[in-house]
């Protein structure tokens, strides 16, 4: 691949890659080394790519792998988060904090189902392969996403 060519690329999608990895480990930092061991694949790769929406696919699906990889690791069993150490974006308002909240308090599956078919505006079957799931599976984890986020964000908060 042609230096200039990786250079357009790393700035169109390099944004994209990081939020699908934070969307599925919930740590930056993860997420950052993500972004560079994709990266570092796309400019290894010396097939040539048949279009753009080939090579945003690509991307997300080498993504999500990644993502399991680090999922799968023994370290990440035997660390423990804390919670005044999370690092969560800060939002103008309540109702986007709210909803941030909700959804990364989704299970995995749900939460990368959620934010490739509303924020990064993939079909269900181009959700499946980078998922490595049937397009049933994808429209059936969307439709209970959403039964958790309505439940959880129509329901009033309980006075303590």
């Amino acid at each position: 691949m042609e230096h200039a060519q990786f250079e357009m690329l790393v700035h169109q999608y390099s944004d994209t890659i990081y939020r699908v990895a934070y969307q599925a480990l919930k740590n930056r930092a993860d997420a950052e080394d993500v972004v560079q061991t994709v990266l570092l694949k796309l400019f290894e790769r010396s097939a040539s790519f048949e279009s753009p929406q080939h090579i945003r696919n690509w991307l997300l699906h080498v993504t999500v792998n990644e993502c399991r990889k680090v999922l799968r690791t023994p370290w990440r069993k035997r660390i423990f988060p804390l919670e005044e150490g999370r690092d969560e974006p800060v939002f103008d308002n309540s109702a986007q904090s709210e909803l941030f909240a909700a959804v990364m308090a989704l299970p995995r599956n749900y939460r990368m189902a959620v934010y490739l078919f509303y924020y990064e505006e993939l079909s269900t079957e181009e959700i499946a392969k980078a998922l490595s799931a049937k397009p049933s599976t994808v429209r059936t984890w969307l439709m209970r996403a959403r039964e958790k986020l309505k439940l959880e964000l129509t329901t009033p908060l309980k006075e303590v």
